[in-house]
């Protein structure tokens, strides 16, 4: 049996005087420090693990990889809530994410964790390696400034960190955060995932003697620590990022076979429709298809007819969240559930994936599709026992029905769901009436029956005005306003819109999101992923029981009554999904045998292949 520091101090009598003098007694022999954090059972790479299974170790360095984004940008400062941000990244974290592995990360700027088991703190050991592209280290310093700073310039990260109660440097290269709550088995990893930032490049003065302030926008390139550098910006239009010779993490385990471009090349079109022929055109490499339209039809161009570009489905192993129709529940006109319930009657899924997405979704029946999390069938024991307590605040359908999206398949449904919608108006006060020779819907005090329906694309005007027409004949008077990028995330930001798209993706670990994303406290604060409003204290509960599960098989069970609560509470029109990713390259790139599960792994992980490159070289 070995002797502990612990018990030699207190032989000696010491233990009074080691409390006096600060000294800590949960030494580091007493602390069992990790490589790598997860919120599963255990980790698949062991601390000597050379590289990741899914990377080639042996890639190639070298060559160019374009991406085309719609939009535009007026901010390289990617930490503030001010601005159009520009899609680069310059700083490492404290810990990095395995794309094979659901909710673990391991080891960046930190080489060693510890929590306790009530996960009260987490304790970080830096690596001494780890530099800024100055050539200065990172510092206890520059990760204790970093929390306090970003928690300052953004809403988001003030919320995302809010448990974060106290950050202290508690070694040489040691930084200790203390959550100011026990049992939050996230937490941890959350605070893996923040970024150091350079203090003493932050609050110096730039090349014209004026005070930086990371809480402002700025189209200085910040200084950094990750692969790559802005080597070249053009504001609005380009970025290009050249890969870091001497990157201090380029041999590192979690770095092996990744990063393997000489440059990145983000370049930007203000319209969709010319993004995607400037893609056609070979203009940059990658495109993801958002559009079924395009994915079904658009494909047919010369150049991938002659094989010189690479159609393909990527199938995922991801959670695929609720797309839909938010429905701004800060508007007095949405509150009435029976409303709410009305829109989704008088949406014809059926219809539109027939004709306008060829068949290629899925209608969304819940938050957690295609997944273990999703809630089928009627709540289990288990679940009842989460639901049980909140039984009259929830809505009844929770405990006696399966969730089910109305069916549009044949006309006799199509008009039995719009009478359905008619009902539900009227029994929430919504009376046709006659205004000008148009049935308008009215209320008791005269007020018409209006939606705007908020868009950042025109693609998707193809599937409002659809929408748009069956609800007015309901007799809603209805508009679809389109908006460049930046209006559009001013607007959802602000909450300043009737209906939006809304799109809330999940992890394989649901966690904190879940209260950015439907918690009261989000509902009242700018920029928050609650574009809904949903501020009800039933759902603060079941998201509290969600990120306190003590274990796996509570989450699952905490999910699916967080689900049944959240569905039948009718907050949004569930849209659609697919199962796998609709990628397009030009074919001139290399990829592992095996590509990571939750992941396409491009660019990282993918590499220049010049053998491809001069045979797809435009004739």
């Amino acid at each position: 049996m070995s002797i502990t520091r612990r018990t030699l101090l207190k032989l000696a009598g010491l233990a009074p005087a080691a409390k006096l003098f600060g000294i800590q007694i949960a030494h580091a022999e007493d602390r069992q420090f990790r490589h790598a954090l997860t919120l599963f059972e255990d980790v698949k790479y062991p601390p000597d693990f050379t590289h990741f299974g899914y990377v080639n170790p042996k890639a190639p360095k070298g060559g160019r990889v374009r991406f085309g984004l719609v939009g535009s940008f007026d901010n390289l400062n990617p930490y503030t809530f001010k601005g159009e941000r520009a899609a680069a990244v310059l700083n490492d974290a404290l810990l990095v994410s395995s794309l094979d592995e659901p909710s673990t990360e391991y080891g960046l700027v930190a080489s060693a964790i510890w929590h306790p088991e009530d996960r009260s703190m987490v304790v970080y050991r830096l690596r001494p390696e780890a530099r800024f592209h100055d050539g200065k280290a990172m510092t206890p310093d520059d990760v204790i400034w970093s929390m306090q700073s970003l928690r300052d310039a953004n809403p988001f990260y003030n919320f995302y960190y809010k448990n974060i109660a106290k950050a202290e440097q508690t070694g040489e290269r040691e930084v200790t955060f203390t959550f100011s709550e026990k049992g939050n088995r996230e937490l941890p990893l959350i605070t893996g995932q923040m970024p150091v930032l350079p203090k003493h490049w932050w609050t110096a003065k730039d090349e014209k003697g004026r005070q930086r302030d990371i809480k402002e926008t700025t189209l200085e390139v910040p200084l950094g620590s990750g692969a790559y550098v802005a080597a070249d910006v053009k504001p609005g239009t380009a970025i290009l990022m050249k890969r870091v010779a001497d990157y201090w993490a380029k041999d590192l385990a979690v770095s092996i076979g990744q990063d393997n471009f000489d440059e990145i090349e983000y370049i930007y079109f203000r319209d969709a429709n010319v993004a995607f022929e400037a893609f056609k055109g070979d203009q940059y490499d990658w495109r993801t298809e958002t559009s079924s339209k395009l994915w079904a039809t658009g494909y047919d161009f010369p150049a991938l007819t002659a094989g010189r570009v690479v159609k393909e489905e990527i199938t995922l192993r991801q959670v695929q969240g609720m797309q839909c129709w938010a429905l701004n529940l800060r508007r007095p006109k949405f509150e009435d559930v029976r409303v709410r319930q009305a829109l989704n009657y008088a949406f014809d899924f059926e219809w539109a994936n027939q004709n306008l997405f060829y068949g290629q979704y899925v209608r969304s029946r819940s938050y957690f599709n295609n997944s273990e999390m999703e809630a089928k069938g009627l709540p289990s024991p288990a679940e009842l026992a989460i639901l049980e307590p909140l039984k009259d605040q929830l809505p009844p359908e929770v405990f006696t029905a399966e969730y089910a999206n109305p069916l549009n398949d044949t006309p006799q449904n199509r008009r039995k769901n719009m009478r359905q919608a008619a009902k539900l108006l009227n029994d929430a006060g919504w009376q046709v009436t006659q205004d000008g020779g148009q049935s308008l819907l009215k209320n008791a005090k005269g007020e018409a029956l209006t939606i705007e329906i908020l868009l950042d694309s025109p693609l998707f005007e193809r599937i409002a005005l659809p929408y748009k027409q069956q609800l007015e004949l309901l007799g809603i008077s209805v508009s679809v306003k389109t908006v460049d990028s930046a209006q559009y995330e001013r607007r959802t930001q602000t909450f300043d819109f009737d209906v939006a798209v809304g799109n809330f993706g999940q992890s394989l670990s649901p966690g904190n999101e879940q209260r950015d994303f439907w918690g009261s406290e989000a509902a009242k604060r700018d920029g928050s992923r609650n574009i809904i409003g949903i501020a009800d204290p039933a759902i603060d509960k079941l998201i509290e029981t969600l990120i306190f599960a003590p274990d796996r098989g509570s989450l699952v069970t905490a999910c699916k009554a967080l689900d049944r609560a959240l569905i039948w509470n009718h907050y949004v029109v569930p849209m659609w999904f697919v199962n796998y990713q609709r990628t397009a390259r030009w074919d001139r790139f290399g990829r592992p045998e095996k590509l990571p599960e939750l992941s396409p792994g491009f660019p990282s992980v993918w590499w220049w292949d010049a053998e491809k490159a001069k045979k797809v070289a435009s004739p």
